[in-house]
């Protein structure tokens, strides 16, 4: 049996992918995808929260950066989640895979981490189905506006869909100070 800091960072990995892959504007949804995840670039922090489940109650806070893949249209996620003194490293890479999405969280469902094995954008929410071994999911990321994603992973149980994550991130800006000089 895996210890509770290694659900919780593979859970917590499942909401990091969605971060970067969910804050699809009007303007980059249909076929523009590649659009989308130079959008999507950037850093992210936010808290999320186990809803259900053994751990249910569970609150955790995550720091991202993604970037946009060259070659196709996906990304590149590093960073890390912190579970009170537990902080878990996060990496995921998501790429275009015909007309939809692959990749892995981690290391991938073979190691300790899982897979992607599906995605469509759309609108202002992202559909990514993730895999690991007997576990069947989704995550689905809706745009709330510019800078707020929310952010709910769910697990297939039986015939169906139960909501397990629930994660609200805000993209972070600089702060430095703009301004401009009179002679």
């Amino acid at each position: 049996m895996f210890s509770r800091p290694s659900l919780i960072a593979r859970g917590i990995a499942a909401a990091s992918l969605a971060v970067l892959t969910c804050a699809a504007s009007p303007a980059f949804s249909g076929g523009n995808d590649k659009a989308f995840f130079e959008q999507v670039s950037g850093q992210w922090k936010g808290p999320g929260e186990i809803v259900a489940g053994k751990y249910k109650g569970t609150k955790f806070t995550c720091d991202l950066t993604g970037e946009a893949t060259e070659s196709s249209a996906g990304i590149k996620l590093d960073g890390f989640c912190r579970v009170g003194v537990f902080k878990q490293p996060m990496s995921a890479l998501i790429t275009q895979s015909g007309k939809g999405y692959s990749g892995k969280f981690l290391d991938g469902a073979n190691g300790k981490g899982l897979d992607i094995v599906s995605g469509n954008v759309a609108k202002d929410k992202v559909v990514v189905g993730i895999n690991r071994k007997k576990l069947n999911g989704a995550m689905i990321a809706r745009l709330q506006d510019p800078s707020t994603l929310n952010i709910t992973i769910s697990v297939k149980v039986e015939d169906t869909m139960v909501p397990v994550i629930g994660v609200s991130l805000n993209r972070q800006l600089d702060d430095i100070a703009v301004g401009s000089i009179k002679k």
